[in-house]
C-alpha cells in the first residue's frame, strides 16, 4: 500500500483540524478538509532523522546549523534556479511572525500594507495589529475565471505612506502560481513606488503540470534589494509542527534593518527537532515530494470529475497549493453562513468558508484535498450526495 493510501489517524488527539471540530463547525461529524496541513505520514526521512536526534539525552538550545541553510540553498538552486547563501538566511518559526517582524522593520505606525484579497487572513489581521492601514488590492477574475493581478488599480490607490506589500506566492486561496510576465510588471511597479515586497513562498514546492514556481527574487538585482521573501518546509513535507522556516533577504542594509527588529523580537534558533527535520526534508525528501504531487493531481482530477458532473459549484483546478477555490455562488443562497452550513450539515465537511479571506470571498468555499486516497473518496462521495440532494 502506498504512503497516500494509508490514513494516519489524527482524531482523538491535538491535531488542530480535528480538534476544534466542535468549537469551529458545531459537531464531530465532519470531515476537516479546511487548515492547511496534511492528513498525509511526514516523509519516512524526515521521521528517522527527528527519532535519530531524540536518541541523544539532551535536548538543550541550539543554533541552527549552517549545513540545514545550505540544504535549503541547494534545493532552491535545484528546484527553482535561485541562487542563496547561508548568511541571506535567517530562521523564523512561522511565515505570520515573519510578516509582522517586516512590517515593524519597513513601516511606521500608519503606514499602508498592500494585500490582494480573497487572502489568508493573517495578513490582513497582522497589518491592522501592527497599527498600520491595509491597502487593498484586490485581484481580479479575467474573462475565463483566471485570477490576474489588478495593478492599473493599485497604481491608483498608492500614496507615500505605501511602503510594502504582501504577496502571496503561489496564492492561497486561489491556486494561482503567478507567471514571471505577471511578477516582473508588479515588481516594476512596487520598484517604481519605492515599496518593499514581502514574499510569501511557502507553497512554491506544491505544483501542477504546466506550471513553475518564479521566485520574486529571481527578477533582478533591483528587485532583490526590495524583497524579502518566506520558504520553508512546513507545506511541503507536511512538517508545520515543527515550527520552522527562514527568511531570505540577499541585501545586506535590507537584511541589516529587518534584524535590528528581529533581534528585539527574540526569534532565537528553533527546536533540535525542528533543524533535524528541516535538514532531511531538503536532502532527502525528494522522491516522496515527487510521489505527493502525483498523488494530489488524482485528487484535483476525481474533484474536478466530480463537479463537472454538477452546475451548482463552479471549479477552476489550482496550478499550485493543495488547496481548492470551490465557487458556490450559483447556489443561490443568500449568505456566507448558510452556505457554510449546508457544507456542515449536508455534505459534513469541514471547509473553510469563502468570506474569511475577504469579502471577495464571498460565496466561495475553501477544500484542502492533502489528503490520503480513502479520506478524499469519502469526502466526495459525502459531496457528491448533498449535491445530488440539493
Amino acid at each position: 500500500m502506498s504512503i497516500f493510501d494509508r490514513v494516519a489517524e489524527r482524531s482523538g488527539g491535538n491535531a488542530e483540524k480535528y480538534a476544534l471540530r466542535q468549537k469551529l463547525f458545531g459537531t464531530e461529524d465532519v470531515l476537516p478538509m479546511w487548515v492547511a496541513d496534511m492528513d498525509i505520514e511526514t516523509p519516512l526521512c524526515v521521521r528517522d532523522a527527528v527519532m535519530k536526534r531524540a536518541e541523544h539525552p539532551v535536548y538543550g538550545y541550539e543554533e541552527m546549523p549552517r549545513s540545514a541553510f545550505e540544504a535549503q540553498c541547494s534545493w532552491m538552486a535545484h528546484r527553482h534556479g535561485v541562487t542563496l547563501e547561508p548568511e541571506d538566511l535567517l530562521y523564523s518559526h512561522s511565515v505570520v511572525a515573519s510578516i509582522s517582524a517586516a512590517i515593524a522593520a519597513f513601516t511606521a505606525p500608519g503606514d499602508e500594507v498592500v494585500v490582494q484579497p480573497p487572502i489568508y487572513p493573517p495578513f490582513v489581521s497582522t497589518i491592522r495589529h501592527s497599527g498600520r492601514k491595509v491597502l487593498s488590492n484586490p485581484l481580479r477574475q479575467d474573462a475565463e475565471g483566471i485570477y490576474r493581478f489588478d495593478l492599473e488599480g493599485l497604481e491608483k490607490q498608492i500614496t507615500p505612506k505605501t511602503k510594502l506589500l504582501l504577496l502571496c506566492s503561489p496564492h492561497n486561496p486561489v491556486g494561482r502560481v503567478w507567471e514571471r510576465a505577471e511578477l516582473e510588471a508588479l515588481a516594476a511597479l512596487c520598484l517604481r513606488h519605492g515599496i518593499r515586497v514581502f514574499a510569501d513562498e511557502i507553497h512554491s514546492d506544491l505544483l501542477f503540470a504546466g506550471h513553475r514556481h518564479t521566485p520574486f527574487i529571481a527578477l533582478g538585482e533591483a528587485v532583490r534589494a526590495i524583497t524579502l521573501t518566506a520558504i520553508g518546509p512546513g507545506k511541503s513535507f507536511n512538517v508545520a509542527g515543527l515550527a520552522i522556516s527562514t527568511v531570505a533577504m540577499t541585501d545586506a542594509a535590507m537584511r541589516a534593518e529587518f534584524k535590528a527588529v528581529y533581534d528585539t523580537i527574540h526569534f532565537a534558533q528553533g527546536t533540535v527537532f525542528g533543524h533535524a527535520g528541516f535538514e532531511a526534508a531538503y536532502r532527502e525528501g525528494e522522491a516522496w515530494l515527487e510521489g505527493l504531487l502525483v498523488h494530489l493531481q488524482g485528487n484535483i482530477d476525481k474533484l474536478s470529475e466530480l463537479l463537472g458532473r454538477y452546475e451548482q459549484i463552479a471549479f477552476r483546478p489550482p496550478e499550485g497549493t493543495y488547496l481548492a477555490w470551490l465557487d458556490c455562488r450559483k447556489m443561490g443562497f443568500g449568505s456566507d453562513k448558510a452556505l457554510r452550513e449546508f457544507f456542515i450539515g449536508e455534505a459534513r465537511l469541514g471547509l473553510s468558508p469563502g468570506i474569511s479571506f475577504g469579502r471577495e470571498g464571498s460565496g466561495f468555499m475553501r477544500l484542502n484535498f492533502a489528503v490520503p486516497t480513502p479520506t478524499m473518496d469519502a469526502a466526495l462521495a459525502r459531496l457528491e450526495g448533498a449535491l445530488r440532494a440539493f
